[in-house]
């Protein structure tokens, strides 16, 4: 096969979760520019308006639905509405999702819940949703936003760590199940990348000063910056297109060097 055909994701239609800003953007945005038609969900009529203005204005027809991903008749409606106006989806990218920074001793059993429900349930009931049609078509592609935290522990994010170790594992067993049907399920692993997320940990201190996660971050990455939400680009390409059809059950850990990393001797 030609290379560029390999790559290409022509004809292909990609459903990329919490697609509004930051990561997801990026991933849609690498999507479109390999040819899918690109589809993504928002809670809010706000959020789904101001994305569908920046979409437009990088060019991509992007189409934009209300749905929360933890509602699993929400997630049936929004995917029959995708296979209704643009054809049954190929691609699922699980990329929504949030983060709650409290020390677990401190945090509520119905804040751990929220980030459960949202990064770990809703990956499962958008899986659920789509698998059934990527059968149908003898092929299909699940992309799950993982995390370094499905590979290491921090303080202040238990619920974070145990949802995306959850989602790794929930990776590996969905290739376990389905490979069989030709669905290729891998997981990206960002590092620490520069979204509207990680803002408050990259802010300037009064003096003009990095802000100390921001300094510890950089001294344990070799590549010795943050990621762009554009590093993500090609990764998800890769395992959206024919050029992963064999690779099945890896997550991409894509964190300039992070995990691979001891750090400087002090």
């Amino acid at each position: 096969m030609e290379m560029n055909k390999l790559f290409s994701l022509e004809g292909k239609v990609a459903l990329v979760t919490g697609a509004a800003y930051g990561i997801g953007f990026a991933i849609a945005e690498a999507l479109a520019g390999a040819g899918a038609k690109i589809a993504f969900n928002c809670r809010s009529q706000a959020n789904l308006d101001k994305a569908l203005a920046d979409y437009a204005a990088k060019g991509i027809d992007a189409h934009g639905y209300i749905s929360d991903v933890t509602d699993e008749a929400q997630v049936a409606a929004l995917v029959e509405n995708i296979e209704k106006e643009l054809g049954g989806v190929d691609i699922l990218v699980n990329n929504a999702g949030i983060i709650k920074r409290i020390p677990m001793t401190e945090m509520s059993t119905e804040d751990f819940r929220q980030v459960i429900d949202i990064d770990l349930v809703g990956p499962f009931i958008c899986s659920k949703a789509v698998i059934p049609g990527m059968i149908k078509k003898g092929h299909g592609k699940i992309i799950n936003i993982c995390s370094m935290m499905s590979e290491l522990g921090r303080e202040t994010v238990s619920a974070y760590a145990a949802a995306k170790g959850g989602l790794k594992m929930l990776t590996r067993n969905i290739c376990s199940e389905y490979g069989e049907a030709n669905i290729q399920c891998n997981g990206i692993g960002p590092g620490y990348i520069a979204t509207p997320q990680t803002a408050p940990l990259r802010e300037r201190q009064a003096d003009g000063s990095r802000h100390p996660f921001d300094q510890f971050i950089v001294s344990k990455t070799p590549a010795a910056r943050w990621g762009e939400p554009e590093d993500l680009m090609g990764p998800a390409v890769f395992l959206a297109s024919d050029a992963s059809n064999f690779v099945n059950g890896h997550i991409l850990y894509v964190d300039g060097g992070i995990l691979a990393y001891i750090g400087k001797q002090p």
